[in-house]
C-alpha cells in the first residue's frame, strides 16, 4: 500500500473521530470504531519490506491524531488571539496554541509508535495490552503536568452520550478510554479475520468484539434507567448575567455588573433559597481577602443576600493575598508597598454572617493563567506577562477544599477549566461536598462548539460523584445536571437571565470517588514495565 493510501486511512479516523467527539448529536458509537483505518494503515506499513517504517508508522498517526485534535478544539484560538498584540505577544499565542493543537497529538502519536516499536519484540497481544498501556499513561500525563490538557481524553467522548457512561461512578473517564481502545483493536482483528479466514470461525473475534461493546452497553442503560435521584432537596438558583468578557473587565463598573447579578437573583430567588451561584469572575475587582468585610463590593452582597435568610452566595471573584516575604512561587513584589502578593482567580463563599470562605482555582490554564515548570522558565517572566500573568502566573492552592454553609451544606467549588478533572473533584465529594457548583466564563470562546463540550464534560463529573451539578457561565451555557447526567434545565447561549431548581443532596460515595483513577495509575506503571521491554531487547539482550 502506497503512503497516499495510508494517509487517507489516517484522514479517515480521523474524521470518524471528529464525527464522534462532542457536540455532534448520536455519534458517539463511531468511538469505537473510527481507529480501525489507522489499525489497517498500520498494518499495511508493516507488512511492506522498504525501510523507515516506523518514520511512516509516525508520520501516519501523527496525521490522525492532529487533524482530530485541531479540528475538534479549533475554537482555542478564539481564546488565544485575544492576546495577539505585538511581536511578543505573536510568538507567545503561537507556542500557548501548541499545548492543545501538537502537544496532545503528539502524545497520542508516541503511544502508537511505542505500540509498533514493541509489537517488534514480542506477541501481538501483549503489544496491544503495550498500546492500551501507552496511550492511558500518556492521557494521565495530560492531567498530571504543568502542560495539562486533558480536553481530548478518550473517555471524555461518551459525554455525547451519557447514557453509555453510567459505569463511570466505577471506573472514571479513564474505564473509557480502555473501553474504546479495546473495542477498536477488537474491531480490527474481527475485520482481518472476516477478511482473510472462511468458515464460521471467522466470526468469533467478532463475536467477542460484539460482547466487548454490548456489555457494558447493557450495563450502563441498566444503571441509567433504574437510577435514583438520591438526597434531600434543596432550592439552588444560578445566574448568567451575560457579560462580554472581552468588556466586563475595562467598560462596565464593578457596580453596574453586580446590580445585573442581583437584579437577575431577585427575579427567581423565594424565601426558601439555599444557594445563589454567580459565575467566574463575576466581581472582577481584585479585593484584599483580608480585608474584604470592608470592602463596598463584599458590603454590596451582605445587603442583597439579607433578604434571604437561609441564603448562601458563591461567586467568583478576582482576589489577592499579601505577604511581609516571598512565600510562594507565584508572589510578586509591589514597589510601592514593598509587600509580595498573590493574585487569585477563586470562588468566594458570603453567608447571612461574618463567616467568608475562598476557594482558589488550582487546575490552571498553562501558557495563559500559569507558566508551566515556573522554576525552570523563571529567566522568561515578563513574555507570559503577554497573556496575563508572571512567572508564575495565577496562584493555587494545593489541595481540593470543600465550602460550609451554616446550615452544613457542603459545596464542591469547580472554577471552569476544573471541571475536567474527575478525581479532584471526587476529593472534595469525599471531603463533604453535597453538590457541584461550577462557575465559569465560557465567552472567550465565542458561539463554537468550545463552550457545548465544556458544558458536556460536566455531565461526567455528576456521574461519577452522583452529585447534582449547578453550572453558572457568564456568556457559556448554565445549566442543572441530575445525578445521572441528565440536564434538568439550560440557558441558551448569549441570554441573561437566571434559573432555578430544586437540587439533590446526596452523601453516597461512589467507588470511584473512593478510588479515584486507579485505571490511570495501573495502565501507567504497566506502560513503564512494558516500555522497558523495547531497550532491554534492542541491546541489553543483544
Amino acid at each position: 500500500m502506497k503512503s497516499k493510501q495510508t494517509y487517507l486511512l489516517a484522514l479517515i479516523s480521523a474524521f470518524l473521530l471528529w464525527l464522534a467527539w462532542p457536540p455532534m448529536p448520536f455519534t458517539t458509537p463511531l468511538l469505537l470504531i473510527g481507529l480501525v483505518p489507522l489499525f489497517i494503515a498500520f498494518d499495511a506499513i508493516a507488512s511492506d519490506t522498504a525501510k523507515k517504517q516506523g518514520k511512516r508508522i509516525f508520520l501516519t498517526a501523527g496525521l490522525t491524531f492532529l487533524v482530530w485534535n485541531t479540528a475538534s478544539t479549533y475554537w482555542v484560538y478564539n481564546a488565544i488571539s485575544a492576546y495577539n498584540t505585538g511581536f511578543i505577544g505573536t510568538i507567545v499565542s503561537f507556542f500557548v496554541s501548541l499545548i492543545p493543537y501538537g502537544l496532545g497529538a503528539l502524545l497520542m502519536t508516541f503511544a502508537f509508535w511505542l505500540y509498533y516499536r514493541l509489537g517488534k519484540y514480542i506477541n501481538k497481544k501483549i503489544a496491544y495490552l503495550g498500546l492500551i498501556a501507552f496511550y492511558i499513561a500518556l492521557e494521565y500525563l495530560q492531567q498530571t503536568w504543568d502542560l495539562a490538557f486533558p480536553w481530548m481524553t478518550l473517555g471524555n467522548g461518551l459525554a455525547g452520550m451519557h447514557q453509555l457512561a453510567q459505569w463511570y461512578d466505577h471506573t472514571g473517564i479513564y474505564g473509557g478510554s480502555l473501553w474504546i481502545l479495546a473495542s477498536n483493536i477488537l474491531a480490527f482483528e474481527a475485520y482481518k479475520k472476516l477478511k482473510s479466514q472462511t468458515g464460521y470461525l471467522r466470526f468469533r473475534t467478532a463475536g467477542v468484539w460484539a460482547l466487548v461493546v454490548i456489555i457494558p452497553i447493557g450495563i450502563s442503560l441498566t444503571k441509567y434507567f433504574n437510577a435514583e435521584q438520591k438526597g434531600t432537596p434543596s432550592n439552588v438558583v444560578v445566574v448568567q448575567p451575560n457579560i462580554d468578557p472581552y468588556q466586563k473587565l475595562e467598560n462596565i463598573p464593578p457596580a453596574e455588573q453586580i446590580r445585573i447579578l442581583t437584579h437577575l437573583s431577585d427575579s427567581i430567588g423565594q424565601p426558601n433559597t439555599e444557594y445563589f451561584i454567580w459565575p467566574e469572575t463575576a466581581i472582577p475587582n481584585y479585593a484584599d481577602e483580608d480585608r474584604i468585610r470592608s470592602n463596598n463590593d463584599f458590603i454590596n452582597l451582605q445587603s442583597f443576600l439579607s433578604k434571604y435568610k437561609n441564603g448562601t452566595l458563591i461567586t467568583g471573584i478576582e482576589s489577592i493575598k499579601t505577604y511581609q516575604d516571598k512565600k510562594t512561587i507565584t508572589a510578586k513584589f509591589d514597589n510601592q508597598s514593598g509587600i509580595y502578593f498573590d493574585n487569585f482567580n477563586t470562588a468566594m463563599q458570603v453567608e447571612n454572617s461574618a463567616n467568608v470562605q475562598f476557594y482558589h482555582k488550582s487546575k490552571l490554564v498553562p501558557g495563559v493563567e500559569k507558566m508551566p515548570f515556573p522554576k525552570v522558565f523563571s529567566f522568561l517572566d515578563g513574555v507570559f506577562a503577554q497573556l496575563g500573568g508572571t512567572v508564575g502566573g495565577w496562584g493555587w492552592q494545593d489541595k481540593p477544599s470543600v465550602l460550609y454553609a451554616q446550615s452544613g451544606i457542603g459545596v464542591a467549588p469547580v472554577v471552569c477549566y476544573e471541571s475536567l478533572w474527575g478525581d479532584w473533584i471526587g476529593e472534595q465529594v469525599k471531603d463533604g461536598a453535597q453538590f457541584i457548583a461550577i462557575i465559569t466564563n465560557d465567552g472567550w470562546w465565542g458561539n463554537t462548539s468550545g463552550k457545548d463540550q465544556h458544558e458536556m464534560y460536566a455531565k461526567l463529573r455528576a456521574i461519577e460523584s452522583h452529585r447534582d451539578v449547578a453550572r453558572s457561565a457568564n456568556t457559556g451555557i448554565s445549566c442543572f445536571i441530575n445525578q445521572r447526567g441528565d440536564v434538568t434545565q439550560r440557558t441558551k447561549w448569549w441570554t441573561r437571565t437566571a434559573l432555578k431548581a430544586n437540587i439533590n443532596l446526596n452523601d453516597e460515595i461512589t467507588f470511584y470517588v473512593k478510588n479515584g483513577d486507579i485505571i490511570a495509575k495501573i495502565f501507567s506503571v504497566l506502560a513503564v514495565i512494558l516500555a522497558l521491554i523495547i531497550p532491554y531487547r534492542k541491546w541489553v539482550k543483544k
